[in-house]
């Protein structure tokens, strides 16, 4: 417990909630509910041009910061993309309507399954107990991410929560970071931060001098040619204590 940081900020979406991950495996499961809707699409198809369109409509960094508080939206405008590109290439696609409520769907079943990692409580207690301050520094709109704060018991443990949609602010902005590194009492040099985004919870604050440790549950590693170089990588949160 000596080797502990002063201060710690945590990410929330698929750092301390298994919130995201495999959207492959989520779009496959609504498609499953639509079958009467696609028809006569085969579900892979639409799986497959739908990710394809997320994944273009999320590479772009300006998009990215202005939907990722509209989430519901933007499904909606990534299914629409898809759809679109379907259609161009002579497939007969769902109503409007229809490919509202997949979008809709997607958000609802995301949000259905979402859940807390198994040792995120006990870490967190115990990172407390041991003297070390804890934020929770979180992009995404605040009704949505207090939401989640609430339905998995987090506000209390933590010294500090903050939240994009409340301040006008995120990461990967230095000042999302070093707001969080003021209120805490902290410097860089004395705070790590934890999180699953490369930019985010790596690049960025390293560029401050924040330890950045990298959460990888799944153990796939870092993505091949990733300019990122976490100063660690754990694969569970309880790690952070040893």
């Amino acid at each position: 417990m000596s080797r502990l940081p002063k201060a710690i900020l945590f990410d929330l979406d698929d750092t301390i909630i298994a919130a995201y991950g495999r959207a492959d495996l989520a779009w496959t499961a609504v498609l499953a509910e639509f079958t009467g809707a696609l028809t006569p699409l085969d579900e892979s198809i639409v799986a497959t041009a739908i990710m394809h369109s997320a994944t273009s409509f999320w590479s772009d960094a300006e998009r990215h910061a202005r939907w990722r508080q509209e989430l519901r939206e933007a499904r909606r405008e990534i299914v629409r993309q898809a759809f679109a590109h379907l259609a161009s290439r002579g497939e007969t696609v769902p109503t409007e309507l229809a490919q509202c409520a997949i979008a809709d769907r997607f958000s609802d079943y995301r949000n259905e399954n979402m859940r807390l990692f198994p040792d995120a409580h006990a870490t967190i207690d115990d990172l407390r107990t041991n003297g070390v301050k804890l934020a929770l520094v979180t992009n995404g709109a605040s009704q949505d991410q207090r939401a989640k704060i609430e339905r998995f018991d987090l506000a209390a443990r933590f010294h500090h929560i903050q939240i994009e949609g409340d301040h006008g602010f995120g990461k990967p902005e230095p000042r999302a970071y070093l707001y969080a590194l003021s209120t805490l009492g902290v410097g860089p040099r004395e705070t790590w931060i934890v999180g699953d985004n490369l930019e985010w919870e790596v690049s960025a604050p390293q560029r401050l001098g924040i330890h950045a440790i990298w959460y990888d549950p799944a153990g796939a590693g870092l993505p091949e040619g990733s300019p990122a170089r976490p100063d660690r990588i754990i694969r569970s949160l309880s790690e952070l204590l040893t």
